[in-house]
């Protein structure tokens, strides 16, 4: 499908997964009423309580599988933002997304690269790989949908990997978050449209909003962004969502005017990887 309409959601997640559930569940059925065909979640939308979020298994988890019952119930693809994911390895989880097709079936996985160490202006300090193990792999996919490139909240600040998937084929980039108030006022938009315009290529950011216990505001901050660095949607303040177009025959064309990706020195770059 080269044109259609993708649903981004801004949750409001909180401690109750039961709750966090039927309100994603909820925006599901309202963005199928508007005529979505892919819809977006933030990271953790399932449930966030203080670093302690039980994790699942994905794809065969509770979270995973209403999603996919849902998927098939509105024949639409769904990107399951990220959940905790069960590490049969060892005590540290995995930060994961799913994506899912109309069948309701997995068709790409992907585990969080960049864990979330820093201290922030306003003092805060975060060490998410106390409990998070970062994973390994670069993930794209080719779809009917176009080719998706995975990524989760803190990675978008890594140019690296979103050069990679675009060069690997991405045409859409997935970045759901959970950015704080401190660095999501100065920072969240520029780095998407960044991300967006040196790789000419849709990015899809859904992120969290709200007073989560334990931690400082999320952002928010939920938009889609076209090739040229434009914001085709946005939503609102506060729990909602936001409907966006992707069209690929639009980014073919972006990519013919400018050409960057092929006008690439790859021949010199070697040395940044030093």
């Amino acid at each position: 499908m080269r044109k259609y309409l993708m649903a981004v959601i801004q949750m409001d997640t909180r401690d109750n997964k039961d709750a966090n559930l039927k309100a994603a569940c909820d925006f599901i059925d309202e963005a199928a009423s508007k005529g979505a065909k892919f819809v977006s979640f933030p990271e953790v939308f399932n449930v966030i309580d203080e670093g302690q979020e039980a994790p699942e298994l994905v794809p065969e988890g509770r979270t995973i599988s209403l999603m996919a019952e849902k998927a098939r119930r509105h024949n639409l693809w769904i990107h399951c933002g990220s959940i905790a994911e069960v590490n049969p390895e060892g005590d540290r989880k995995f930060n994961t997304t799913a994506v899912l097709n109309p069948r309701g079936e997995m068709v790409a996985k992907y585990r969080k690269l960049h864990t979330f160490d820093i201290t922030l202006p306003d003092g805060s300090v975060a060490e998410e790989s106390a409990r998070i193990k970062p994973g390994r792999e670069m993930v794209t996919v080719g779809t009917e949908m176009g080719c998706l490139g995975l990524s989760i909240c803190y990675d978008i600040r890594f140019p690296e990997l979103y050069r990679y998937l675009a060069l690997h084929g991405a045409q859409i980039l997935f970045a759901p978050a959970n950015f704080r108030m401190a660095t999501g006022k100065d920072h969240w938009e520029a780095l998407l449209r960044a991300r967006a315009i040196e790789n000419t290529c849709y990015v899809v950011a859904a992120g969290q909003y709200g007073k989560k216990h334990g931690t400082s505001d999320s952002f928010g901050g939920s938009m889609i962004i076209d090739p040229w660095g434009t914001v085709v949607a946005r939503a609102s303040e506060g729990a909602g969502f936001a409907v966006g177009e992707i069209d690929l025959e639009y980014l073919d064309k972006v990519r013919a005017h400018l050409p960057s990706l092929k006008n690439r020195r790859a021949d010199v770059y070697d040395t940044v990887r030093k």
